[in-house]
């Protein structure tokens, strides 16, 4: 294969074929194309874009680059969610029991979390004694009799995405919707679902600050997802602001336990619903998304969700005691309360601003190999639209040390942002795109 020719066609604004996608995918995998030629091809595209079919054939030759999951073995449709990121988003904790406690398989594969925006998986291990690491067979054996499990990446799932997004992340070229969506769709391709629930996000406080933007994206994976033979739908959420009241690892977890116990966050429940409504519905559950989140929210208020939960955390290890009020979780050594300073409403909660406090806090990472602290976080008291007086409660902060504390407080009240004048009320839910 000559790659510089590659280069040269997507530069100048040419399509390359099917053939010539899986020679590059090929490549990048063998480590024939050196990294200077990828970062090349990337910034190419990054300038020229790639078409409906370049995306797709990428998306797939990715997925077809390492192993792929046979879910084959499992009673139903397996379905799936995958959310673009955001913060204080728990809600794979609560859609995910409340699918499982449908009859709809879930066997998830979920991430870590770098910068601002946290990961599933480092949630789940704040519970204690949960284990994330599982074989096929034993995911399959599990959800055959639970429905659910939610583990780390197993095997060399798509390895040709691994190194192209290395090379995008020190290249300026992550900032691409082609690039961005065959990474995400490759990766639930090879996770072997056949039903695909995508939450992207939207706002300040997610990697997708424009409405319409989102909407690219997401209909560019949905295309990817459907030309691959599977049922996909994506839900753009707002991350204006965090989703939920907490965040942080064990806090999060905490408030999803509570939502399952129908005392949690309206906007978390209501988003919580719709999206294992959608799972439902791919699963085979219900004939419409109307009935399929009457069917959720039932389970959901006669506690079948919390049970679910319950049952995925033994298989796998974890304890919690739900007669506790922290139930069982980590808990902080160092609380601080801030305060408001002025009456007024809140008219602005900057979701970036409070994910980096967090993750000042020890609750995020800034490279892979950085050790996170499950119990540190922040718990939001009030959001936009709230009305506050001075001294009222904004917030709580929860660290490990005195020291982080000052800064965290400091950065936590500039998120605020305070009028006289009630701001207008946002939808959660901006657009579904099917």
């Amino acid at each position: 294969m000559n790659f510089q020719s590659l280069i040269e066609k997507k530069r100048d604004g040419g399509t390359l074929s099917q053939h010539e996608i899986i020679q590059l995918v090929q490549g990048i995998v063998s480590g024939d194309v050196p990294d200077y030629q990828i970062s090349a091809w990337a910034m190419a595209v990054y300038f020229q874009g790639m078409s409906e079919e370049e995306t797709q054939h990428l998306a797939v030759a990715m997925c077809n680059s390492g192993d792929v999951m046979d879910l084959s073995g499992l009673n139903g449709i397996p379905v799936d969610k995958h959310s673009t990121g955001g913060v204080g988003d728990k809600t794979t904790l609560i859609a995910v029991p409340l699918t499982a406690a449908a009859g709809i398989p879930v066997a998830k594969m979920s991430g870590r979390g770098l910068g601002h925006t946290g990961g599933t998986i480092d949630k789940l291990e704040s519970i204690p004694g949960f284990q994330v690491e599982k074989t096929l067979p034993e995911v399959i054996d599990q959800v055959n009799r639970i429905k659910a499990a939610v583990i780390a990446q197993m095997g060399n799932l798509v390895p040709a995405d691994k190194r192209l997004y290395a090379i995008r992340d020190v290249t300026a070229t992550v900032d691409s919707i082609p690039l961005i969506a065959s990474s995400v769709m490759s990766k639930k391709l090879a996770s072997g679902a056949q039903g695909i629930v995508l939450d992207v996000k939207v706002g300040r406080g997610a990697f997708m600050k424009d409405l319409a933007q989102a909407q690219q994206l997401a209909r560019t994976m949905v295309a990817i997802g459907q030309g691959a033979g599977r049922r996909v739908v994506a839900v753009l959420s707002d991350m204006d602001q965090p989703l939920g009241r907490m965040v942080g690892n064990a806090l999060e977890v905490k408030e999803a336990i509570d939502t399952l116990q129908g005392h949690g966050p309206a906007d978390l429940e209501e988003l919580s619903l719709v999206l294992a409504g959608h799972m439902v519905c791919l699963g085979g559950g219900a004939d419409s998304l109307e009935e399929a989140i009457r069917k959720v929210n039932k389970l959901l208020k006669n506690g079948a969700g919390l049970e679910s939960l319950q049952h995925m955390v033994e298989a796998q290890g974890g304890y919690l005691d739900l007669s506790r009020s922290d139930y069982g979780l980590p808990q902080a050594a160092e609380v601080l309360d801030v305060m408001s300073q002025q009456r007024g409403y809140i008219t602005e909660l900057n979701a970036l601003a409070i994910g980096k406090a967090v993750m000042g806090l020890g609750a995020g990472r800034e490279r892979l190999n950085d050790v996170i602290f499950a119990e540190v976080g922040v718990e939001l008291h009030k959001k936009v639209g709230d009305l506050v007086t001075p001294q009222d409660r904004l917030a709580t902060i929860y660290a490990r040390d005195r020291s982080r504390l000052s800064q965290a407080a400091v950065e936590v009240e500039k998120a605020f942002t305070v009028s006289s004048t009630a701001p207008v009320a946002c939808p959660l839910i901006l657009d579904t795109i099917t």
